[in-house]
């Protein structure tokens, strides 16, 4: 596992006789972004001990041919997964979840927005969605990448929703944009840290998502 900033692409220093501070030139000090350099049961042990007591949501069970191609830790403040398969619509899909502390930026790093947080979007008319993080229903709200600044294409290569569960954010973001027909039928997000000897039957590896 190696480190970087939770919010952007730029890499973070150690921060000498601080004990244990890293710093970003971007953003300062953070908590850095805990990813590994290849998706593998053992590099996926090695995170679920760094999270710790935070939940690490995975697409449960996943669907065949799925696997199991990123995640990363923030410690105490942030995890996410990535998955990818494909669908007879969309052909090739990734789907990030991201389960973060309010002001961490992780969730807006991997949609491509501007602000920390969802935004004002969320609980403005009906939810876009709805899925069930461990056995509770949880609504999700369609987060704006409009001005992200990123130009019209990347607008509109992914889908965002966010909403609110076990109080903390809860972050998907869909490429292309749209497989969030995937989520017509509510998904199940489950808790993979407590699965134990199950989680040797993901399948893991495949190309990192690009963001």
């Amino acid at each position: 596992m190696t480190p970087g900033c939770p919010r952007c692409q730029t890499p973070v220093a150690s921060v000498e006789g601080s004990g244990g501070t890293w710093s970003c030139p971007e953003h300062g000090s953070v908590s850095p972004l805990w990813r590994p350099g290849e998706a593998t049961y053992d590099e996926f042990a090695a995170h679920l001990e760094l999270a710790g007591t935070f939940p690490t949501y995975l697409p449960w069970p996943l669907s065949p041919g799925w696997r199991l191609t990123d995640f990363g830790v923030v410690e105490g403040e942030a995890t996410y997964t990535c998955v990818s398969g494909t669908s007879e619509l969309d052909g090739p899909v990734d789907v990030i979840v991201v389960a973060e502390e309010p002001t961490t930026g992780l969730g807006s790093r991997c949609a491509g927005t501007v602000h920390d947080d969802p935004g004002h979007e969320l609980g403005d008319g009906p939810p876009a969605s709805k899925v069930r993080l461990d056995g509770q229903p949880v609504s999700l709200w369609p987060v704006s990448t409009s001005d992200a600044g990123t130009g019209t294409a990347s607008e509109w290569d992914r889908s965002v929703l966010a909403g609110e569960g076990g109080g903390r954010w809860l972050w998907m973001v869909m490429r292309p944009a749209s497989a969030l027909l995937l989520l017509r039928d509510p998904w199940l997000l489950r808790d993979v840290s407590t699965l134990g000897p199950a989680l040797l039957d993901v399948p893991f590896g495949g190309p990192a998502p690009s963001w």
